[in-house]
């Protein structure tokens, strides 16, 4: 037996379950509440009719008292006070002649205005808290010149309401808990069972077509049924069957795409910064950016073409090869960007695509070791030396060409660099005013003096000779 209620019980566990029985039981609520409601009202309609009959032989004598033709008011009140000192329900009264005029009032006054009584014979007004009923009665219902207005204790009647409703509602709570158990046993079994083993069955084979696992012993597979549910099962089988095929093909072609891929995700990345390319593959077509404050360098290989009328191709290529790849690693270590080669120039900068305050700082010591880099290749006998300009200015980067296209720099500061550069010296390293600013905290420099750039005019330059102790 104990086994059976926790077997029904597991059917609550799935949010479908508890979804039906709170809708189940939620439904039984609403047409009990729907039922609950005019029977609240007849009950209360019941229990002032019931007060209203115990009242009733006072109210008669009352309105006979009224009939009758009664000229002294003290008679009239002693009489009404006698009629009235025995009743238990009533409270208070007042009475009015026909005109509106006060005649007699006793104990608790009457809600009712008059105003209330032009339309009706009969009027009754229970008021807000439940505890007072007044009943109406008009000339017209008395025959005579007269208006009775009543006021009555009714507080009895709220607590036989709330009485009323504590049973009508436990009532409800015992049958919606019945038929919500009921339904959901039969449910639970021919659905909810099913569905759950279903579930299971889903699972196994998310994790078979993720693992490339074999097919699982489904239990969709053993069950035959002749029903909507017999039929999901049968789907799902025909479902998995399709699916793992193809995610199998689907797989097998997209081991070879991410391999092309990644190709040319490397391939691109040693074209352009990580940022312009990330932008490109989101459809970006027009990419240029302003820069305020961007270091560039250039660099010249001095003494390469002599170096290449007496060696072979492949030996020249080669030793380019190692002397820019060096000057690659400092560029990475340092945070700069690598922008383009042109035969054995060099160019590079700092404070892009990705601004930085310490550009100037980075740049000079990429150069002070792109000189000693230079340096092991003049060891082994070739006449090698690198001439080296640094400016800092405001800058435009950006993509062009739809075909072999590369991140370029334009710009009066990317002029002047270049001019820093071929104005320069062997083994030296010339910067600009600008440059110069940043540097001179950190690093020891020389005033060259004024030389003429073309196209700028006199400049007054600086050699970056080391960094300070």
């Amino acid at each position: 037996m104990l086994s059976r209620i926790l077997s029904f019980l597991k059917f609550f566990k799935s949010r479908l379950s508890r979804q039906i029985a709170l809708w189940v039981f939620a439904s039984i609520l609403v047409i009990e509440g729907i039922i609950l409601v005019p029977s609240y009202f007849r009950r209360e309609n019941e229990l002032l009719s019931q007060l209203e009959q115990v009242s009733r032989a006072t109210v008669d004598s009352l309105e006979f008292l009224l009939q009758q033709d009664i000229s002294d008011r003290t008679f009239l009140e002693e009489e009404v006070k006698n009629i009235t000192q025995d009743s238990q329900v009533v409270l208070g009264l007042s009475i009015y002649q026909a005109n509106g005029q006060l005649i007699y009032t006793l104990g608790e006054p009457p809600e009712i205005s008059l105003q209330q009584l032009k339309k009706a014979r009969i009027v009754h007004h229970h008021n807000f808290d439940g505890k007072r009923y007044d009943i109406a009665w008009t000339e017209r219902h008395f025959g005579g010149d007269y208006i009775l207005i009543v006021r009555h204790d009714a507080s009895t009647v709220q607590p036989e309401l709330y009485a009323f409703i504590e049973r009508v509602a436990v009532l409800v709570i015992i049958i919606s808990a019945f038929v919500t158990s009921v339904t959901m046993f039969f449910l639970g079994v021919t659905v909810i069972a099913p569905l759950l083993r279903l579930r299971d069955d889903l699972i196994a084979a998310g994790d078979a077509l993720s693992k490339d696992r074999e097919q699982p012993d489904f239990y969709s597979l053993s069950v035959k049924r002749d029903d909507e549910l017999g039929e999901l099962m049968v789907a799902f089988n025909q479902m998995f069957h399709r699916v793992y095929k193809e995610i199998a093909q689907r797989k097998q072609a997209e081991e070879i795409l991410r391999a092309e891929q990644e190709k040319s995700e490397r391939l691109l990345l040693n074209i352009l910064p990580a940022m312009i390319a990330d932008r490109l593959k989101q459809g970006h077509i027009n990419i240029a950016d302003g820069f305020a404050d961007v270091t560039v360098l250039f660099a010249d290989i001095v003494g390469f073409t002599e170096i290449s009328s007496r060696t072979s191709p492949e030996e020249l290529v080669e030793l380019l090869n190692k002397i820019f790849s060096a000057f690659d690693r400092l560029s990475e270590q340092y945070g700069l960007e690598k922008i383009k080669t042109i035969g054995d120039n060099y160019m590079v900068a700092g404070g892009l695509p990705l601004p930085c305050t310490d550009h100037a700082e980075s740049m000079a010591e990429m150069a002070l070791e792109m000189q000693q880099e230079i340096m092991k290749f003049r060891e082994g006998g070739k006449p090698l030396n690198i001439r080296i300009g640094i400016n800092t200015g405001s800058v435009v980067a950006g993509v062009i060409g739809t075909k072999k296209f590369i991140y370029d720099l334009w710009g009066d500061a990317v002029n002047t660099a270049s001019r820093m550069e071929s104005q320069g010296l062997p083994g030296k390293i010339q910067v600009s005013r600008s440059t110069y600013e940043l540097l001179s905290d950190k690093y020891l420099l020389e005033k060259r003096g004024k030389i003429n750039v073309k196209g700028k005019g006199a400049m007054t330059t600086y050699w970056l000779t080391g960094r300070k102790l």
